[in-house]
């Protein structure tokens, strides 16, 4: 469980998905010229959540629920200071599990947040978030005794999940957020705070088991040895996704996010051949597909996990590939 990269554990996915930039009424209409589907004020919410994980320090105690599943209780700490963030969680159910990553650059911008980032991309017709999502505004719920700001969050096509998120009207933390299976109408995955305050004082006295100390390279380091992998593509994603990095092609892993949602592609060689087959499973809004295949005589492992449908993750591994080069 990493904090580098993208959202791809629950924990750096909503945590890090924080939206500010309220546009000029000439900007609006210019919008509405561009990008007819772009709500302004929606999308100027999100990127006040995206900015807000560089300008807030808060701790609290959030609730996370997937499916039918037991509801997990996670204390939660952010600090921002010195042009550096820290965070740490424990489970207060559970293992008793935590993670901590310390002296994050602010001025590190992953991804996710950039595509969330519109802003004056909207005026030349890069309608960037909104070619994919519907977005629509309204009032929220009181959340953890803060007033709420409700962004419904439709997909535009099958590829991608739902999502309705409420943020915080004066800060744009992100206080609560549900995944909704578009076709099913149900929720698959919750997120909330059930207690929040605007401090960076890590709370004491919990319980912990295990504590993983997440990483993050600094962009001067060199490079890491690349790994014994044959190089291999990824053909096909849905339009919208982008790289979270520059990882060699190389390395047995790429991992992929349209701002909201995030998946990762994992690829193995075989020693031996393998039964051409799949195997799916399933929490709450994710998902790891598993596909034996035979690449060009090559027989390998593709799993793609992450918050996706089933057939987005079917098609991407259906896609993947080794390079022309190596294919010859």
């Amino acid at each position: 469980m990493t904090f580098s990269g993208s959202p791809g554990g629950i924990f750096p996915r909503l945590l890090t998905l924080l939206i500010g930039v309220i546009v000029s009424l000439t900007a609006a209409s210019s919008w509405a010229v561009s990008c007819p589907g772009a709500d302004q004020e929606a999308l100027a919410w999100l990127d006040k959540m995206s900015r807000s994980v560089h300008e807030v320090s808060y701790n609290g105690v959030v609730t996370f629920q997937r499916g039918n599943e037991d509801m997990q209780v996670i204390q939660v700490s952010h600090s921002v200071e010195g042009g550096t963030s820290s965070e740490q969680m424990t489970q207060l159910t559970g293992q008793g599990a935590q993670v901590v990553r310390v002296d994050h650059p602010l001025h590190c911008i992953h991804p996710g947040h950039k595509l969330l980032r519109v802003g004056a991309d909207l005026n030349t017709g890069d309608c960037g978030i909104a070619s994919h999502y519907r977005f629509s505004v309204a009032d929220g719920e009181r959340v953890a005794g803060r007033t709420a700001v409700r962004i419904q969050i439709k997909p535009l096509d099958m590829y991608r999940y739902g999502y309705i998120m409420d943020l915080d009207r004066n800060t744009g933390l992100l206080l609560k957020t549900q995944t909704v299976h578009p076709g099913q109408k149900r929720v698959l995955e919750k997120f909330q705070f059930a207690d929040l305050s605007y401090t960076g004082r890590v709370p004491n006295g919990a319980e912990v088991n295990l504590v993983h100390e997440a990483q993050h390279p600094h962009p001067d380091q060199p490079a890491a040895p690349r790994r014994d992998v044959n190089d291999w593509t990824v053909g096909w994603v849905p339009a919208g996704f982008a790289a979270t990095d520059s990882q060699s092609t190389s390395i047995g892993r790429k991992t992929y996010t349209d701002g909201l949602a995030v998946f990762s592609v994992f690829i193995e060689e075989l020693g031996r051949g393998i039964r051409p087959g799949e195997g799916v499973a399933r929490q709450g809004s994710t998902i790891s597909y598993t596909r034996g295949m035979n690449l060009t005589g090559q027989p390998v492992l593709v799993t793609v996990v992450g918050e996706v449908p089933i057939n987005t993750a079917r098609m991407v591994a259906d896609s993947v590939n080794w390079l022309r080069a190596n294919a010859d």
